[in-house]
């Protein structure tokens, strides 16, 4: 048990050693990023002192943080702040396609009132009544699909000419589905007046 051992035995066990140096860099050279100010590290480790350690803290704190961040976004879609705004609303293409649609008029945008106006109708007892219904609910359709598809042509082209580096997928649907809805329900907010050139 308190035996020496052998030079044997010795050699066969490995010996710990300290860490080898860096061979990237001596023990003498910089660490390739600048000493911090002794401000902000005073403020890093108050921000890491503020992480709570309990869980319903945390929880708690990432509510009140995802508030403060979804308060943002709605004060954002009515200003067209483009800082704070959706990922799905930013961006220069995007905000084309919003003023694009924004400052023409679409018959899609009346398309509630009026499919409130031809359900109405559609409750009469009268069979004529009844027939006007059912043709205009076939007229606006129409009307819809024509438009859609005149507005999405034309828009590609614009974009194709403006970003023609630009990623453009998925921007004439974003458009196509603002144009369903009515003028003053729409967010982001039109920052355009009808009729303007963009």
């Amino acid at each position: 048990m308190f035996r020496r051992r052998s030079k044997d035995e010795q050699a066969a066990t490995p010996t710990l050693t300290a860490e080898p140096v860096d061979q990237r860099r001596g023990p003498q050279a910089p660490k390739g990023r600048p000493t911090p100010k002794r401000n902000e590290a005073q403020t890093q480790r108050r921000q890491r002192a503020t992480v709570p350690t309990d869980r319903k803290a945390a929880t708690k704190q990432a509510r009140e943080a995802r508030r403060v961040e979804m308060a943002k976004q709605r004060e954002a879609l009515a200003s067209g702040d483009e800082r704070y705004l959706p990922v799905r609303d930013k961006g220069p293409v995007r905000k084309l396609c919003r003023n694009y649609v924004d400052t023409r008029y679409h018959v899609a945008e009346l398309f509630l009132p009026l499919a409130v106006v031809i359900l109405v109708l559609s409750m009469f007892p009268s069979m004529n009544v009844k027939d006007i219904s059912l043709l205009l609910w076939l007229l606006l359709i129409v009307l819809i699909v024509a438009q859609s598809v005149f507005t999405a042509f034309r828009l590609k082209k614009v974009l194709r000419e403006r970003f023609p580096n630009d990623n453009l997928r998925g921007a004439v649907a974003y458009a196509l589905m603002r144009t369903l809805q009515m003028r003053r329900m729409r967010l982001p907010k039109p920052q355009v007046k009808r009729g303007e050139q963009i």
